[in-house]
């Protein structure tokens, strides 16, 4: 069970890491003048995430199975703190690399616009030579947007609710799992309800979040803002999206026992 643990724990990083990522994409498009490029190369990276969250799925299953048979429900509530907690350590560790990342992405978007196309590009920039350049373009990440976080022009109550939406993407199938636990008569249930949870958080993502991002990205590509704006927007969601990953640990618990309440209430 320990290396089922360990690759979740690696694969939850990763696609944090993805995550924290996506909200630096709009600069780097900004930065080279390419955002449509630069959404279109992104997609790539959210292959990946979605690849990895595809396999962390069933890895993360086996330990409800193995707590079927042993009836230690406990051990489970820890396993899945640390997993939730390596959903903190991604999107530190991704915050901590969007510097590097948005010089890296630039270069790609760049390689992009005269490669033509991904395979073409990929196998051009996919060489020993060009991965050992990456050394060159790695930099330390800055904080400088701490003090200055009022320019970002982000409403109070849009930081709590993406805190809040974070806090349910990162614990909803965990909770989804552990419920089928407290309900084993309505397991199923609970276990599909995880699709729901996540839908409605990716929504209102969607609707209350994303296009604030977007409107700003618009702004600046066009003047009307400076880049130092929509900098500053993108610190302030990523410090939300690291405290969202902090209050999943307060809400799994209470998430689970709501679900097993709707498992039960349904049936």
């Amino acid at each position: 069970m320990l290396n089922d643990l360990i690759i979740v724990v690696i694969l939850t990083i990763l696609i944090h890491m993805i995550d924290t990522f996506s909200y630096s994409v709009r600069l780097a498009g900004v930065t080279t003048n390419k955002l449509a490029v630069a959404l279109s190369l992104f997609n790539i990276l959210v292959l990946v995430s979605r690849t990895s969250n595809m396999v962390q799925g069933p890895l993360a299953g086996s330990f409800i199975d193995y707590a079927r048979i042993s009836g230690n429900v406990g051990w489970v509530e820890v396993q899945f703190r640390y997993i939730i907690f390596s959903a903190t350590i991604g999107s530190i560790l991704g915050a901590m690399l969007i510097p590097t990342f948005i010089r890296v992405f630039s270069r790609a978007i760049m390689h992009l616009d005269v490669s033509g196309s991904i395979p073409l590009l990929l196998r051009r920039t996919l060489t020993i030579s060009k991965i050992g350049m990456i050394k060159h373009h790695i930099r330390a990440p800055r904080f400088y947007f701490l003090h200055t976080l009022r320019i970002a022009g982000v409403p109070k109550r849009l930081i709590i609710l993406q805190i809040l939406i974070t806090a349910i993407y990162t614990v909803g199938v965990l909770a989804a799992m552990y419920a089928s636990l407290i309900v084993p008569e309505h397991a199923t249930k609970a276990l599909m309800s995880s699709g729901i949870i996540n839908g409605i958080a990716t929504l209102l993502l969607s609707v209350f979040v994303d296009p604030q991002v977007a409107l700003l990205t618009d702004q600046v590509i066009s003047g009307r803002k400076k880049y130092q704006t929509i900098s500053s927007m993108v610190g302030v969601l990523v410090i939300g999206k690291i405290l969202g990953t902090l209050l999943g640990q307060v809400l799994f618990i209470p998430s689970a026992q709501v679900i097993a309440l709707f498992a039960n209430f349904i049936s």
